[in-house]
């Protein structure tokens, strides 16, 4: 007869421990970093917030210590925004001297919408392709709030409307990075502190212009959706460019 042999308890309880210990180690890695990046999301908005209002005066230097202090936020976060702020050509980092705020020449905003034009037109025609009804009731509520806005005289509220219809419809072309680089060529036109809005044409004119794009959208229509985003985008451009290069008084839609 064989002795009967008694199991180790420590060979199973081995392989127990490896399945557990992965998950039981990267599970407190991950709060960290989800906070720190969207501290990070968070200051983004407030310091491009200050330069488009010009708290942060184009041509000024800052240090990211001072920048933090002023927030009240210690200077890894600040200096992460401001890496995203230099990537949209907001700010400049300057050796020894700190971060610089820019200002946009009309050139860049010829730039930025040549860029917009090569990428939002053909993204559109795809966004048609693939819009469902939720997306679509997404995008009748932009418009409505710019609607809205443009009623109430409010043009910061049609602006955060006008980038979220914006940014919606391209994100329904399946590729978010696009969507994403094209709000960050808003800023570089803002960052002048450029705008047709009461000046060259009213907020109510800005509004309806989208409404040409919804319509199409609504409709299916993917190359007419493209075709009025086109003239939505060209208009602008031709306007603000007019405009800022002082001849505002004779540019179409004033």
């Amino acid at each position: 007869m064989h002795p009967v042999q008694t199991p180790d308890p420590a060979s199973h309880a081995a392989p127990a421990r490896r399945r557990a210990g992965p998950s039981t180690a990267r599970r407190p890695l991950l709060a960290p970093l989800d906070e720190r990046r969207s501290r990070a999301r968070e200051l983004v908005d407030v310091l491009r917030t200050a330069i488009i209002r010009g708290e942060l005066v184009p041509g000024s230097i800052h240090s990211v210590a001072s920048l933090a202090e002023a927030l009240g936020v210690s200077r890894t976060p600040v200096r992460e925004a401001l890496i995203e702020l230099a990537s949209r050509g907001m700010v400049r980092f300057e050796r020894n001297r700190g971060v610089r705020i820019l200002q946009n020449s009309i050139h860049d905003i010829e730039e930025v919408f040549d860029l917009r034009l090569l990428l939002e037109v053909p993204a559109v025609r795809r966004a048609v392709e693939r819009v469902d009804r939720r997306e679509l009731r997404a995008l009748e509520a932009e418009y409505n709030g710019m609607v809205r806005a443009a009623a109430a005289g409010d043009e910061q509220a049609l602006w955060l409307h006008d980038r979220g219809f914006h940014h919606r419809l391209l994100s329904l072309s399946g590729n978010r990075r696009l969507a994403d680089y094209v709000d960050s060529l808003r800023d570089m036109v803002l960052l002048r502190g450029a705008t047709t809005a009461g000046r060259s044409r009213s907020l109510e004119a800005i509004a309806l212009e989208h409404r040409a794009i919804l319509d199409a959208v609504r409709a299916g229509d993917a190359e007419g959706a493209a075709a009025a985003m086109e003239r939505h985008l060209r208009t602008t451009a031709e306007i603000l460019i007019a405009q800022e290069s002082g001849a505002g008084a004779d540019a179409p839609g004033t």
